[in-house]
């Protein structure tokens, strides 16, 4: 795993960076390079997968926690023992007796037990996915179809890693245990200790014709496809856990889930705050200030409202239960607020110019009140 970059350089992080600088920090790279704004871009593909990658683990504070002491090597299922995976070293070879031996000696704190841990049972890694949806299907919901990479049981050998027909074999070397007594000599004494089967790896069985399509290793990557019910108010960028629906475990350990992040278009009018929903409607100087009904748009369409007369620019009004419905609730919604913008007309002709200034004479000043206030300030001062 010596080529894999850093997890924390690939999300454009420093060492120990927290639950809310990780989350944004994959909000903004995976928009970027997700495949739907980057078609045929083999690289985009690339760091996308890349992205995910390093979330899946470091979004998990177990997996984290383990990344942050062993690095990449806890999650090498080709090292043995640490957590999930400690061995090479750039080529110093394997630790993994010499822990065997204080075990033996000091205790299980030292080492020892490698070979049950390696069989243990193991929950599978988890899966992150995400999936785009427009603003009208988030506020009310969506079926979407996904398709992700997943590793799951070889079907042809059953996830024993034998090929067809044939079975693993009990090791001759360790009788099936995974281990084997040996006698270290440390400081001139001689100490007996358990370490791991160097026939078997530690497994207890040896594949003598391996499964031609798992290679012997009992688990094939499959692609796999799922319709996902896309709830009614979720937000951009939040997601979705499927139980079970990640990679398979090993040794009979539960599967790992798969996560999915949900992208929101943006909406051509609406801006949306929590559950709120906003947007700004034009209307003319004369609805402005002889009031008028107007036609207010909605996620469901259009609805009459009456604005008083006088309304001034910039003036907000709500219309309740109209916004984005919670999440899990069949009747709890946000509101809309649609401000209220005056559009001065242009190009006006003479005489519609004149009938304009006809207008401003019959008002005078004492129709504005704003304006009279404005120079009275500014006249008191003096």
């Amino acid at each position: 795993m010596a080529d894999k970059r850093d997890y924390y350089e690939v999300l454009g992080l420093s060492k120990g960076a927290g639950d809310a600088e990780i989350k944004k920090a994959y909000r903004g790279l995976a928009k970027k390079y997700h495949p739907d704004m980057n078609p045929g871009d083999k690289e985009a593909e690339a760091k996308f997968k890349e992205i995910n990658e390093a979330y899946a683990v470091l979004s998990d504070a177990d997996k984290k926690a383990q990344y942050d002491t062993y690095g990449h090597a806890a999650f090498d299922q080709t090292a043995g023992g640490g957590a999930g995976g400690f061995g090479g070293f750039g080529g110093f070879g394997d630790f993994s007796d010499l822990g065997d031996i204080f075990g033996g000696i000091f205790g299980s704190a030292f080492g020892g037990g490698g070979a049950s841990r390696r069989n243990a049972p193991t929950r599978g890694e988890d899966v992150v996915a995400q999936v785009t949806v427009d603003f009208d299907q988030a506020a009310f919901g969506v079926k979407k179809d996904i398709s992700y990479n997943r590793i799951q049981k070889c079907s042809d050998c059953g996830g024993s890693g034998a090929q067809k027909g044939t079975s693993a074999e009990t090791c001759s070397a360790c009788g099936g245990s995974g281990q084997r007594r040996v006698t270290q000599r440390l400081g001139g004494m001689a100490f007996q200790s358990t370490v791991t089967c160097d026939s078997c790896r530690g497994k207890g069985k040896i594949i003598k014709s391996p499964c031609q399509s798992c290679k012997g290793t009992g688990y094939v990557k499959v692609n796999k496809k799922l319709s996902v019910s896309i709830p009614a108010g979720i937000g951009d960028g939040e997601s979705i856990v499927l139980r079970g629906q990640g990679c398979d475990g090993r040794n009979g350990g539960p599967a790992g889930d798969l996560i999915i992040t949900v992208s929101v278009r943006k909406h051509a009018i609406f801006t949306r705050r929590a559950n709120n929903i906003y947007c700004d409607i034009p209307i003319t100087v004369a609805e402005a200030t002889l009031g008028a009904e107007i036609d207010v748009p909605t996620l469901e369409g259009n609805q009459k409202y009456n604005i008083p007369e006088g309304t001034q620019p910039g003036t907000q009004f709500t219309l309740r239960q109209k916004g984005i419905p919670y999440v899990n609730s069949s009747n709890r919604r946000g509101d809309l607020v649609f401000t209220v913008s005056v559009e001065i007309p242009r190009s006006l002709s003479e005489k519609q110019k004149e009938h304009m200034r006809a207008f401003a004479d019959a008002c005078g000043e004492n129709n504005y009140s704003k304006r009279e206030g404005f120079f009275k300030r500014i006249f008191d001062k003096k």
